[in-house]
């Protein structure tokens, strides 16, 4: 898949695509439907599946840290999008000069003149432009008058629930991680660098790899049984804190995952944390002794609901 970042790395050789522009958040089994048609749409005209994306995503830029909790970062985006055989990602970066640009001129220089859509494919109700002036109608008009066609999204139903980013949000923050996997048609993972922390938890007896959260907001907090692997190894079973740590006065969301059974350095490496199951909502402990306690049977629980064996 080739990643195009920016508007200004659209080259003379892009020109000519079938496309579809959204956010597709967590890149759940509703885009999965999307972009499979795309892509069979695509080899029928024997031009790329293209697809448009923003960074940050339109309500972080509007609302900030009251933009709701993003379910994948762009890099865990670029490689769900592969797998599913989009051929181009074009990244745009979505800022206030970008918002601000007439609809009218978003369509005839970006989407004709620079990838010479041939088939767009949108929800009814995206909108688009400065003050949000360009909609699905506009692009049904511009589309008879540029020659390519714009068909609609239709929404994806799972036993009767429409498969959405939200309700995704909604169920990983009840803990329902079974559903949301569910939703998503693969499962819900953390990923970032394992970073040096304050090295508490190895004092009492609970040695934890830390892993900055580079977002706004997390759409899980809470203690999880978790899976951690890297590229190119085994799968280890674990326990994890998704959260602010109140027992130390911890300021910033992060995650601390415990390793079963594991003996070595993960400093540096990229890691992917893939959340099994709930077990508590976080909160404070009086001492670290009571924090040690509580973590035990956090682990202990934890290996019953991996079916791991307590060394």
């Amino acid at each position: 898949m080739e990643l195009i970042r920016g508007i200004h790395n659209i080259l003379p050789k892009h020109l000519g695509c079938v496309l579809t522009i959204g956010n597709f958040d967590g890149v759940h089994r509703g885009h999965a439907e999307v972009i499979s048609a795309l892509v069979k749409k695509a080899r029928l005209h024997g031009v790329p599946a293209t697809l448009m994306t923003f960074e940050p995503q339109p309500q972080e830029l509007f609302r900030g840290e009251n933009a709701p909790a993003r379910l994948s970062l762009l890099r865990d985006k670029i490689v769900l999008l592969e797998e599913l055989g989009i051929d181009r990602l074009l990244c745009v970066n979505f800022n206030q000069k970008f918002a601000s640009m007439p609809p009218e001129y978003f369509i005839e220089q970006l989407l004709v003149k620079q990838l010479g859509v041939r088939y767009l494919v949108v929800g009814d109700d995206f909108c688009f432009g400065k003050q949000r002036a360009g909609d699905f109608n506009m692009l049904k008009a511009a589309g008879e008058q540029y020659g390519f066609a714009v068909v609609s999204t239709q929404s994806f139903t799972l036993a009767d629930k429409r498969v959405s980013s939200t309700e995704i949000r909604a169920q990983l923050a009840k803990g329902n991680l079974e559903q949301a996997r569910r939703l998503l048609g693969h499962p819900f993972t953390l990923c970032g660098r394992v970073a040096h922390g304050e090295k508490i938890g190895r004092t009492i007896g609970f040695p934890t790899a830390n892993i900055a959260l580079k977002r706004k907001v997390s759409p899980v907090r809470g203690v999880f049984a978790v899976k951690l692997y890297w590229e190119g190894s085994d799968i280890y079973e674990g326990v994890a804190n998704v959260g602010f740590r109140p027992t130390v006065n911890g300021q910033n969301c992060q995650l601390e995952v415990h390793l079963f059974d594991f003996e070595g350095d993960l400093y540096g490496k990229t890691v992917e944390v893939e959340l099994v199951a709930k077990i508590r909502d976080e909160q404070p402990f009086r001492s670290l002794d009571a924090l040690k306690d509580q973590i035990k049977n956090d682990a202990d629980r934890a290996r019953a609901l991996l079916g791991s064996d307590a060394s």
